[in-house]
């Protein structure tokens, strides 16, 4: 297993293999930093980062398919700037836009991976049905859809089991739910200029517990999921796009490969 593991990165482009043991030496010691810290939910996330950046390594060894250089140091930077810069660095928190630009780039990302599964099945003489290129790019873009559903999923599980608020919230000064119907009946209620929502808890002593929320109230990951879909979406479309072009024209649109794993002979 180990050597195989050697062999793979001694095939592999020198740009993307030092960006991988750059980065892969930079979560090891965060993670040993945080193990120290007893900070266990970065540790899960230095140790779901580490296994993360051995995607690549399984889709040319178990798929036999290549990725190309640029795509493969796309993967390990997006990894890195999801996981680490992402959640420890609370980037998604500081800077402005970091999650809708990931979430984009994973769009046009699997896209490109979904396309390339579906081309290759194409290109191949055992596989008897030959899809149009409108077919190809619709896959890849239904591809791409699925992954950005999963990622949610996960978002979801973490927040609900490990606490981990991955599907940011946000304050909102708006709302409109049935909940508020005091006839019960099925019609919105809609609660405007929302100034401050204040929750009322207790802690482990039973002592209650006052919590303010200014400026209004506090949205709980809707809006972040269905912004990530949206972006994803469009990432999608566009690589799905590009993908219809290529197939028409391979020689005009070179440039596409590469973002397009290929079957490796």
């Amino acid at each position: 297993m180990f050597n195989h593991i050697k062999n793979y990165y001694k095939e592999t482009n020198k740009g993307s293999l030092t960006i991988y043991i750059f980065l892969r030496l930079f979560v090891i010691v965060c993670m040993v930093l945080a193990f120290i810290n007893r900070n266990y939910q970065s540790v899960f996330f230095c140790f779901l980062t580490l296994l993360l950046f051995t995607i690549p390594y399984f889709i040319d060894r178990k798929l036999k398919i290549t990725l190309p250089s640029l795509l493969e140091s796309i993967i390990y930077l997006f990894i890195f700037s999801a996981e680490i810069l992402g959640e420890l660095g609370n980037f998604y928190g500081h800077i402005q836009g970091w999650d809708t630009m990931l979430h984009t780039i994973n769009g046009f990302i699997c896209a490109g991976i979904g396309f390339s599964l579906i081309d290759i099945l194409n290109r191949t003489e055992r596989f008897h049905i030959k899809l149009t290129p409108v077919f190809v790019a619709l896959v890849s873009f239904c591809f791409s859809m699925t992954i950005g559903v999963l990622w949610e999923f996960f978002e979801f599980g973490s927040d609900y089991y490990l606490l981990a608020d991955m599907q940011k919230d946000r304050v909102v000064e708006r709302i409109s739910s049935v909940e508020f119907n005091p006839e019960g009946k099925n019609e919105a209620i809609v609660i405007d200029d929302i100034e401050c929502t204040i929750i009322y808890s207790k802690d482990d002593s039973g002592k209650l517990v006052e919590t303010k929320i200014d400026g209004g109230y506090l949205d709980i990951g809707i809006i972040d999921t269905m912004k990530d879909l949206f972006v994803n979406f469009i990432g999608a479309v566009v690589f799905s796009f590009i993908g219809f072009l290529y197939i028409k024209n391979r020689d005009e649109y070179k440039f596409a490969e590469n973002f397009i794993p290929k079957l490796r002979k």
